[in-house]
This record gives C-alpha cells, sequence and structure tokens, in this order.
C-alpha cells in the first residue's frame, strides 16, 4: 500500500512538473539583421520618442559614466539587485537582432527573444497594456539610437530564485496579459490617463505596495510605498497632504515638477518628471491629473483656500520666538526662504506648512531634502536648496524637525529620527 501511494505521489509530482514545464516554455524568435533606419519615418521615430519619454526608458536603462539606453543600472528587488539591459540596437549586447516581433513579446509578455523569461523588476505587467501602435513606434525609436556595445552586468538574485523559467510561476500567480480596454463609462480623456498611468508611465509600481515575492498589492493600488528608500506617497485619500491634490494641482505638478501647495518632485519621482513627463503633450498631462484626481477622490475640487489659510497663519512662527532655541534654529536654516510673510503662496519659497513631506507618517523624505537639498536638476527648474548634512549637527536636525512638525502639522511627532539620519548619512543620492 505505500508503495502504491510513493508511486502515485511521485506520478502526480511529475505530471505536475511536466504541466509546468509545457506552460513556462518560450520558444526563441530568430535573430534578424539590424534594421536600417531609412525603414521607419521621421513621424514614428518622432512618436517613439515620446513614448520612451512617457516610459522613463532611459532613466531605467541608463547608469552613470554609461551611454544612454545601454543598460546596468541596478535595481533592489528584495530578491537581490537586478540590472536594467542594454535597449540600444547594437547587435551583441543590446537588441540589434530583435525583430519587432521579439520587442513586442518582452513588452506584452515579458519574454526576451531567446524564449527566457525576464525578471518582474522590467514592469512587463504594466507595459502588457500598451497598444501594438505605440510598442511599433518604441521600436522605430530605440532601433534608430547609435548602437551602443556595453558589457552584460551581474545580477545577484540567489540560486534557485535566478532560474528564468521559475519566473513563469510568478505570472501564474500575479501577471493578466492584455492590452488596455477602455471604461465606457467614463471620458476619452479620464481614459487616456489612466492608459499612460496603468501602462506607460507605470505609476502604480512606485505608489503601491507589494507583497512578500515582489507582486503589487491589488487591494492595496496607490496606497505608497518606499522605492530606493524614498517614499512614494499615496495617491488615494491615504495621502497626508493638507491640501487636496486637485486636478489643477496634479496637473501644474506633473507638468513643471512643482506646486505651491505641497512642493517639488524629488527622489524618484524627479526623473519621472524632467526626463519623462515634460516631453509630453498638455493634453497628455490633464488626462493624468484628470485620472488620479479621481483616484484621490477630488474631482471637481477648484480651490484649497482653507488648506492655504490655515498654513499662512503659522508661517510666521517662529521669526520673533528669540527665547526658543528651535526657532532660532528655524530661524538660521530656514526661515529666509521658507516665510511666506507676504500671504501669498510662491512655488519658489515653499510653503512648509503645505508641503507633503512634512506631514507624512514616514520622515525619509523630509530628512533627505535637509540632509542632502535639492539640486538644479530637480524640484522647480532653477531653483537650489543647500544640504545641511555637514552645517547642522544631527541633533540639530532632530530638533528642527520636531519643531516643524509640531508647529506647522497637526501630526504626531515623529519616532526614532536620530536613527533614521544616521541611516540616511550614507545615501547621498536625492534622484536629482
Amino acid at each position: 500500500m505505500l508503495k502504491r501511494i510513493l508511486l502515485s505521489t511521485a506520478a502526480t509530482a511529475a505530471a505536475l512538473a511536466l504541466g509546468f514545464l509545457i506552460f513556462a516554455w518560450r520558444s526563441a524568435i530568430a535573430e534578424v539583421s539590424p534594421v536600417a533606419v531609412a525603414e521607419f519615418s521621421p513621424e514614428e521615430i518622432e512618436a517613439g520618442e515620446l513614448v520612451a519619454r512617457a516610459g522613463y526608458c532611459a532613466t531605467c536603462h541608463t547608469v552613470a559614466g554609461h551611454a544612454a539606453y545601454a543598460g546596468g543600472y541596478p535595481m533592489d528587488t528584495g530578491f537581490g539587485i537586478v540590472h536594467s539591459t542594454n535597449i540600444t540596437p547594437d547587435p551583441d549586447t543590446g537588441i540589434g537582432s530583435w525583430s519587432l516581433e521579439a520587442f513586442r513579446r518582452s513588452m506584452h509578455e515579458g519574454v526576451a527573444r531567446d524564449g527566457s523569461h525576464l525578471f518582474p523588476a522590467f514592469p512587463y505587467d504594466h507595459f502588457t497594456l500598451t497598444s501594438d501602435a505605440d510598442i511599433d513606434v518604441l521600436y522605430a525609436y530605440l532601433m534608430t539610437l547609435d548602437p551602443q556595445p556595453e558589457p552584460e552586468f551581474a545580477n545577484t538574485v540567489p540560486f534557485p530564485l535566478n532560474i528564468r523559467l521559475l519566473q513563469a510561476g510568478w505570472k501564474l500567480l500575479f501577471f493578466d496579459e492584455g492590452r488596455y480596454q477602455p471604461d465606457p463609462a467614463q471620458s476619452d480623456i479620464w481614459n487616456r490617463g489612466a492608459y499612460l498611468a496603468e501602462g506607460l508611465t507605470h505609476c502604480a509600481a512606485c505608489h503601491t505596495p507589494r507583497n512578500i515575492l515582489g507582486a503589487r498589492i491589488a487591494s492595496q493600488a496607490y496606497d505608497g510605498a518606499l522605492v530606493e528608500d524614498w517614499v512614494a506617497p499615496a495617491l488615494t485619500r491615504a495621502n497626508m497632504a493638507p491640501a487636496d491634490w486637485t486636478e489643477d494641482a496634479l496637473y501644474t505638478y506633473l507638468r513643471d515638477g512643482a506646486n505651491a501647495t505641497h512642493g517639488v518632485a524629488l527622489g524618484t519621482m524627479g526623473p519621472v518628471i524632467h526626463e519623462g513627463l515634460m516631453a509630453l503633450p498638455d493634453t497628455d498631462i490633464h488626462a493624468l491629473a484628470i485620472y488620479f484626481a479621481d483616484i484621490a477622490g477630488t474631482s471637481g475640487v477648484t480651490a484649497n483656500s482653507a488648506a492655504v489659510a490655515a498654513a499662512l497663519d503659522v508661517s510666521a512662527i517662529g521669526l520673533v520666538e528669540q527665547q526658543n532655541a528651535d526657532a532660532r534654529l528655524y530661524n538660521a536654516a530656514c526661515s529666509s526662504c521658507h516665510s511666506n510673510t507676504s500671504g501669498v503662496l510662491l512655488t519658489a519659497r515653499p510653503e512648509l506648512a503645505l508641503n507633503s513631506t512634512l506631514w507624512m507618517d514616514d520622515p525619509t523624505n523630509f530628512l533627505r531634502v535637509v540632509l542632502h537639498g535639492v539640486s538644479l536638476q530637480a524640484g522647480d527648474p532653477g531653483l537650489i536648496m543647500p544640504g545641511f548634512a555637514g552645517r547642522l549637527s544631527d541633533d540639530d536636525i532632530v530638533r528642527l524637525s520636531n519643531y516643524l512638525r509640531e508647529t506647522r502639522t497637526d501630526r504626531p511627532p515623529w519616532a526614532d529620527l536620530a536613527a533614521r539620519i544616521e541611516e540616511l548619512h550614507g545615501d547621498r543620492a536625492t534622484g536629482q
């Protein structure tokens, strides 16, 4: 009897393994000769560049000191480092030998030309929603770049997680292949925003928390997440900002990288805007704003007058409190730029009582800006904020943070600031 049970169990396991192999196996697509630039029209190439900008392809496929789109950007997946690949038309180290069919399959199904499954660090779970037309012009654009020979960077995903075939199991659990289907109950511009946000611009990839297997938690879509040691804030009603993310505020922020009632785009969001969205037409930015205003529950909201008035009421706190050591610290480090004594909000002088970073439950974004500042390449173009890591002691930064949190918000004090500051000292990269 025991022998029969063991044989039956073994046969079942073998059948399941065979079934998985059949499900997981993908054939290679034959190599092609490099495509001649003349095969693509100027209109296709221009449209493809916009698609590349919408998806921030250069941001993720470029590493400092190397050619654009040549790969090597390290992504910490929680299971090890995965480096982006070379997507220039180099035939040996890039995608120069890839046909359009192979490129489409990689974008829509997460499968490379040779039939191997791609790690989901490449957001094919978003790009699967992208239309064939957009994929085709993106292919045209990439194939007209200068080929850049670049050796492959070694990933650090350990065995057996590095077995590409096993990625098919992840897909079985978490991946739904298929193009975006417009919602007939919504407007054309709303659907355009949804198509961009859920597909090309893959916003949920950063703003949605993930489970232990690295998949987005659908029930917590856009509830915020920690990405590359920055907090990608919630885009839902869970966002702590005192001023509503109205359609107008979203448009200004996504268009310019700054908004007077919320602050500037930094960290991982900086390149999204400055290297990506700034190239898109106003109609697409409006579409994104309409879509995310709907997610935030602010559709139809046109003003933030109450929040602005409350912020301006506290803007002068600390300017004349010379007996308060923390107020003196604020005066020395912050007030010259951040006190709106004129009663008018200015993007160039962000009002701290409205700034989203000061209201978050997690102090990471606020501390990173205080420590490392804002460069000319980030935030509102042409503006700069010095970092205070070498100018203020850690104790001073703790005091300043607590003082601003107490006087500019109604949120509880942050805990363990000193420990978090110590962690952030080693990371001077601000995504700028």
